[in-house]
This record gives structure tokens, C-alpha cells and sequence, in this order.
């Protein structure tokens, strides 16, 4: 199909994204990074790119979704929406990974040497994050994973230039402050890199059952009990 019309839908992080992409290109985006604002903002935020774009829901072939790993609220708000809009649209789901989206993305606008090495990394609380390894052909070179992270963490690859960067590597400045080959980046998830990888997987068919998908949670969501007051 020529010009595919997709919906970007980016909720992972504390990040509230969504995005409208034309045949590849961007024509309007709208996001918001502040915690909790998911649930209120993301039908509101579809409905502003959709107008700003001047499209009809019918003009939409597919809707793309950041499928995890992250928050556990906002990758099920995400996803949620985005199957309720292709269930009452009739067009198919494309799930895309947050971490190698975020490597996408960040391709898109930097030019890294030759040995680099790309390493996302969203918060998974304390010294854990959810992370993976990516060389600048977008290869994996490590599998995402939730990771805790120390100062021998990342040592086999002392010969290449590495590049922290998400919400989750600002906590590591301080650990690697020795390390001249790690970088951080200032970064911010968004759907708009979710698309790329989104039009690649429209072209190539490579769609979701809209009934039974489900978020990569990567890890359980736990729910604790209140300890006992002993007053």
C-alpha cells in the first residue's frame, strides 16, 4: 500500500507520546513527559495529531504501539488503546520493542564512530534498568534484559566508545565517571522513533493478533501488601 498512514502510540516511560507518520515521514506529534498523565492525555493526544494532520481515523492503515519493556501502567494504557482502536478500525497492530526503539530513534539524529555502542536504558528502579545492546546497524549485540548495573558492568567492551542514554543511565554518571569510553546522552522517548521500524514491519506484514497481545512486561508486576503496624 502506497503513502501507509500509521498511528504511533509511545507510553513506556513516564513520556506520554503520540504520533501521526505518512509514508515514513512525521506530520504531527504531540507528548508530554510527566509521571502519571497517561490514562487523562493519550485519547486527547490522538485526537489533536489526528486534527493538526487533518486525517480522518479512516484514513488510517495501522497503529503502532511501543510494546515494552517499561511501566507497567503505561505499556497497558498504550496497548490498550492501540487494540481498541484497531479492533473498531479493522486495521491491523504493529508492536514495536521500547529499547531497540529507542536505538532507532537516537540513529536518526546522532552520528557515532564506527565502534560504538548504543545502550538504551530505561529505569527499573534502584541499580536495575531495562537495557540492551545495539551496534550502529541497529544488530543486537546483547538481547534486552533487566539488568543490575555495577562497576564491572559493560567491561568487555573497554575497546569501544559507548553510549548511555534514557531515563534510566542518568543514575550511572557518578559509577562510570572513570570510564572514558562511556558517553551519556540527553534523551527522551518518543513515538516518532517508533517509526521507522514500524513502516519496516508495515511493508513486511509483520502484524499482531489484535485479541490476544499483550505487553513485554519483561518482569512480573508485583503487588505488595502493607506491612503490619505493630501500634
Amino acid at each position: 500500500m502506497k503513502n501507509p498512514l500509521i498511528l504511533l502510540i509511545e507510553t513506556a516511560t513516564t513520556t506520554c507520546s503520540v504520533a501521526l507518520s505518512e509514508n515514513g515521514h512525521i506530520i504531527a506529534l504531540k507528548e508530554l513527559n510527566e509521571s502519571n498523565i497517561h490514562a487523562g492525555q493519550i485519547t486527547l493526544f490522538i485526537e489533536e495529531v489526528m486534527l493538526n494532520a487533518e486525517k480522518n481515523y479512516s484514513d488510517l492503515q495501522a497503529v503502532a504501539v511501543s510494546m515494552g519493556p517499561g511501566s507497567y501502567t503505561g505499556l497497558r494504557i498504550g496497548v490498550s488503546t492501540a487494540k481498541g482502536l484497531c479492533y473498531a478500525l479493522d486495521i491491523p497492530l504493529i508492536a514495536i520493542d521500547t529499547i531497540e526503539a529507542m536505538a532507532s530513534g537516537l540513529l536518526k539524529s546522532v552520528d557515532f564512530p564506527e565502534n560504538s555502542l548504543l545502550i538504551p536504558m530505561i529505569d527499573a528502579r534502584r541499580m536495575e534498568v531495562y537495557t540492551g545492546i545495539y551496534r550502529k546497524d541497529l544488530s543486537p549485540v546483547e538481547a534486552v534484559s533487566a539488568k543490575i548495573i555495577d562497576d564491572n558492568s559493560f567491561r568487555e567492551f573497554d575497546n569501544y566508545e559507548l553510549f548511555l542514554f534514557g531515563n534510566g543511565s542518568d543514575k550511572f554518571k557518578t559509577l562510570f565517571s572513570g570510564q572514558k569510553n562511556m558517553h551519556f546522552l540527553d534523551f527522551s522517548t518518543s513515538a516518532a522513533h517508533l517509526n521507522a521500524l514500524a513502516l519496516q514491519k508495515f511493508n513486511q506484514v509483520q502484524f499482531e493478533d489484535v485479541a490476544y497481545f499483550e505487553p513485554f512486561y519483561l518482569k512480573d508486576f508485583l503487588i505488595t501488601s502493607p506491612k503490619k503496624s505493630n501500634i
